[in-house]
């Protein structure tokens, strides 16, 4: 081991309540000063350290490694008294060797919550790497001009070339003296990150990673080159706070460490328990809207009494100690399997509406299904998401054009997903809206994608009032006539993924995939505003699930209150699931704060629901975890 005396730790920013660490291993020749920008795009739950090799810097003084065992040796020396907080670790290009004998030694000593790996083959794979030393100095100056990792103004300075030089060949001698122990695995999961136009590295070449972890192996593209990861504004910095997010259920231990200062959460963890605190902060209106259902109700009740009725059997002495929520649908990966369902006029509900239930959404990492009908623009919306993953659930109306004016905006603002609810062509029949003659939509909420769109307006006669507004709205918006050959015509004027919400018989989802437009289903009856009397969704899944087999998403929801009741509905064949009214509670109670609280909670619920049934990852959700019924 190094004994050189000087820390190599540095922390970039001191923040001793951060969730998590992660620690940077920087490249050949590098510095602990390269992940500077990338430490400024992660969150206050993250706490940075960066790994200052010796041989530069303040460490100049000391001679360079002379070997990756030896720097590992020394990095894992000062990180052992940091493992009271889920550590990760992040090396780039050379840097990932060392990252991964650093979390091999680690492991000895406890658990690292995950490893990623930047511009990097395989420890088990030949780097290929050339002899800097037979080299002459201009030959290695254009290889670095090639990768472009270092500005060109400091290549013009010759006593900066020289330094650059020196440590470079001094690291690539330690790097081309590494071999990697035969069989060496991490229990930690990999994830490789993957810049698109990395002239060193390609997507065979780092496929092999998997074969050096047991806790899974997954790859994510990153535009840009070779030093892409470390570049200012890089998609690395959404990567990796997607990723870096403390587990779930460090909330039940946040609660109760504040508890004993007498603390206590602002809304109630029982989120069977929202609808009765919400109702007095609505007005009646806006509570008939929100909680009621079709007809008598018995839908409603139905989509309960499923969940109720299922028992989990679950497993013990699995080693659940570590747990995956992501899931990849679609081919993108969701930290957990939930999204928010697309629910419409919800400035009934708060004035910020959807603004502050996507906000309250990117808080927790849950992506957002926007309502056709929302009271904001898409486009504000997308404003508002940033990063998030988004998709826009389409109410197709009775006008072509207007619905192709909506798919492209949606297109242009970022959504990666169309979700085209079919089981909604009309209204059903609300009794508690009937009784109050009241549609939010002919009071101007929630109409906002119509009013901002070209089409819609092109159809207004000059100078409209609000009442040819609401009533231009009425003419194109209700669709009765959907049927199955709309579906090839959407298909034809988006290439973005096509979700059909609102299947539950098995022969309309075999009739979807036939049609041959279709990407993905969510088994929904509305939440039970549309028919009653149908069968409840989750009733619905075992059949919809068999009908199109395992490649297909499936997305469920109605009636989903608990993070047992995800549970239930991956077992039976979701992949995915939305949640619904809930968050609207959340919303009402306390706005963006209120609607992350409910997502926090509700995947807290699930992480130790996870945990307390014996699975690891979401793909031990199976049908065996519900008891024979």
């Amino acid at each position: 081991m190094l004994n050189v005396g000087t820390t190599p730790i540095r922390t970039v920013h001191p923040r001793p309540s951060a969730a998590v660490q992660l620690a940077c291993f920087p490249h050949a020749g590098g510095s602990a000063d390269a992940f500077t920008a990338l430490a400024g795009a992660l969150s206050a739950d993250v706490e940075t350290l960066t790994v200052q090799y010796p041989g530069r810097r303040e460490r100049a003084a000391h001679p360079c490694a002379t070997d990756i065992a030896a720097l590992a040796a020394e990095a894992a020396g000062h990180l052992a008294s940091r493992l009271d907080r889920p550590l990760y670790l992040l090396g780039h290009s050379m840097g990932a060797l060392v990252a991964f004998e650093t979390a091999r030694l680690l492991e000895r000593a406890g658990a690292v919550a995950g490893v990623f790996v930047s511009a990097a083959r395989p420890p088990g794979d030949d780097w290929a790497e050339p002899d800097l030393d037979a080299m002459d100095d201009a030959a290695v100056v254009a290889e670095l001009r090639r990768l472009g990792g270092v500005p060109e103004a400091l290549l013009a300075e010759a006593d900066v070339v020289e330094e650059i030089l020196r440590l470079l060949r001094a690291d690539h001698r330690a790097l081309r003296g590494y071999t990697c122990p035969p069989g060496a695995t991490l229990r930690a999961p990999v994830t490789v990150l993957l810049a698109g136009a990395d002239s060193k590295n390609s997507a065979e070449q780092v496929r092999g990673w998997a074969r050096h972890t047991t806790g899974g192996c997954d790859t994510v593209l990153l535009s840009g080159g070779h030093f892409a990861v470390l570049a200012p504004g890089s998609e690395a910095g959404v990567v990796l706070a997607d990723r870096l997010r403390p587990a779930p259920a460090g909330l039940v231990r946040a609660i109760y460490l504040a508890g004993l200062g007498g603390g206590t959460p602002r809304l109630t963890t029982d989120l069977t328990a929202l609808e009765d605190l919400a109702r007095p902060v609505l007005t009646p209106d806006t509570l008939g809207y929100l909680v009621g259902d079709a007809g008598a109700g018995e839908t409603g009740r139905a989509n309960r009494a499923a969940y109720n009725r299922r028992p989990l059997l679950p497993r013990m002495l699995r080693g659940a100690d570590r747990r995956d929520l992501s899931v990849t649908v679609l081919g993108r990966r969701l930290p957990a399997p939930v999204l928010l369902a697309p629910v419409a006029a919800q400035t009934l509900v708060h004035p910020e509406g959807e603004l502050a239930s996507i906000r309250g959404a990117a808080d927790a990492g849950v992506p957002f299904v926007l309502s056709t009908n929302a009271s904001y623009t898409l486009e504000e919306a997308a404003a508002a998401a940033g990063p998030q993953p988004r998709w826009f659930q389409l109410y197709l109306p009775n006008e072509r054009a207007l619905a192709e004016s909506l798919v492209r905006r949606a297109e242009r603002a970022g959504y990666s997903a169309i979700v085209l609810t079919v089981d909604a062509p009309t209204f059903g029949y609300r009794p508690t809206d009937l009784d109050r003659g009241y549609l939010p939509f002919l009071h101007g909420a929630g109409i906002a994608n119509f009013t901002a769109d070209p089409v819609f307006r092109a159809g207004l006669p000059d100078d409209p009032d609000d009442r040819a507004v609401l009533q231009h709205w009425a003419r194109v918006f209700a669709n009765p006539g959907l049927n199955w050959e709309d579906l090839p015509w959407l298909r034809s004027v988006t290439s973005l993924p096509i979700l059909l919400k609102g299947i539950l018989h098995p022969a309309d989802a075999r009739l979807a995939l036939d049609q041959g437009a279709v990407d993905g289903l969510i088994v929904s009856n509305h939440g039970g505003r549309q028919l009653d009397g149908s069968v409840a969704a989750l009733d619905a899944l075992p059949a919809v699930r068999a009908a199109v087999g395992d490649a297909v998403p499936i997305l469920t929801d109605s009636g989903i209150r608990t993070g047992s009741d995800v549970l239930k509905a991956l077992a039976l064949g979701a992949d995915a699931v939305l949640l619904g009214r809930p968050y609207l509670y959340g919303l009402a109670l306390d706005g963006r704060a209120g609607v992350a609280h409910v997502l926090r909670c509700l995947l807290a619920d699930l992480d130790l629901a996870m945990a307390l049934s014996g699975c690891t990852r979401i793909a031990d959700v199976t049908a065996d975890l519900l008891a024979p019924t």
